[in-house]
C-alpha cells in the first residue's frame, strides 16, 4: 500500500512511501485486539480499593440479643456487615489487576489496529515533522493545513521530540507517543494517525522482527 508524503504544510511533496503489507496490510485478528486492550487497561487500575470488613472494625463483640425468640434471624454483634455502621460483607481489596499476555498475541493485536487504520485510509505520513520551538499555535496550524483538527490525531513519532511533545500537550484529544510507546489501545482510540517518513521504517523494523 502506498501512502503519499506531504510537508508539514500539509503539501504535496511528490513522494510516496510503501506501507508493508505484513505489518499494515494483514487480515486485523479482533481477540488479540481485544485482549491487548483488556491488559493495556487492566494495567491503569491503580487496584488500591479497599473497605474494612467486621473483624478490622472497633466495637463490643457483645451479642445484642437473644439466639431464639426474637422473631427475626440469629443476631450477632454490633460489627455485623447486616447492621448500620458494620462491616462490609465480601467488599473490594486491594489486587493487582494485570495479567501475561505473549509478545505475538501483542504484535498480532498491534499489527492488526494499524491495518484497520490503513485500510480506511486514515494514515498521514509526514516529512520533517518538528517544530523550531514549542507552539501550541505551530501545532494548531500543522493540524490545520492537515485538515485533521477534529480527527483526535494520535502523533507517532520514531523518537522522543520535546518540541513535538510541548507544542501539543495542551490541545485535547491530541495524543503523542513514540515507536516503542505504540499500543493497540492508542492507535484505535484515535480517529487517524500521523505519522512521519522515519516511523514508518522503525514500525516496519519492530514489527517485522
Amino acid at each position: 500500500m502506498e501512502v503519499k508524503v506531504v510537508n508539514i504544510k500539509g503539501e504535496d511533496t511528490g513522494k510516496v512511501v510503501s506501507l508493508s503489507d505484513a505489518v499494515f496490510g494483514i487480515e486485523p485478528n479482533d481477540h488479540a485486539i481485544y485482549l491487548d486492550v483488556k491488559q493495556y487497561l487492566a494495567n491503569q487500575r491503580q487496584g488500591t480499593h479497599s473497605s474494612k470488613g467486621r473483624s478490622q472494625l472497633s466495637g463490643s463483640t457483645r451479642k445484642l440479643g437473644k439466639q431464639k425468640g426474637g422473631g427475626g434471624a440469629r443476631p450477632g454483634d454490633i460489627k455485623s456487615g447486616v447492621r448500620v455502621g458494620g462491616g462490609r460483607m465480601f467488599g473490594p481489596t486491594p489486587r493487582d489487576y494485570s495479567f501475561k499476555l505473549n509478545k505475538k498475541v501483542k504484535q498480532l493485536a498491534r499489527k492488526s489496529a494499524l491495518s484497520y487504520k490503513a485500510a480506511n485510509g486514515l494514515i498521514n505520513v509526514v516529512e520533517g515533522l518538528d517544530f523550531a520551538a514549542p507552539k501550541t499555535k505551530d501545532f494548531v496550524a500543522f493540524m490545520t493545513n492537515l485538515q485533521i483538527v477534529d480527527k483526535k490525531p494520535l502523533i507517532i513519532l520514531p523518537v522522543a521530540n520535546k518540541n513535538v511533545y510541548l507544542s501539543a500537550r495542551n490541545l485535547t484529544n491530541v495524543n503523542v507517543l513514540t515507536v516503542s510507546e505504540l499500543n493497540t489501545y492508542s492507535v484505535l482510540n484515535a480517529k487517524t494517525l500521523v505519522l512521519s517518513v522515519e516511523t514508518v521504517d522503525a514500525i516496519e523494523q519492530i514489527f517485522k522482527a
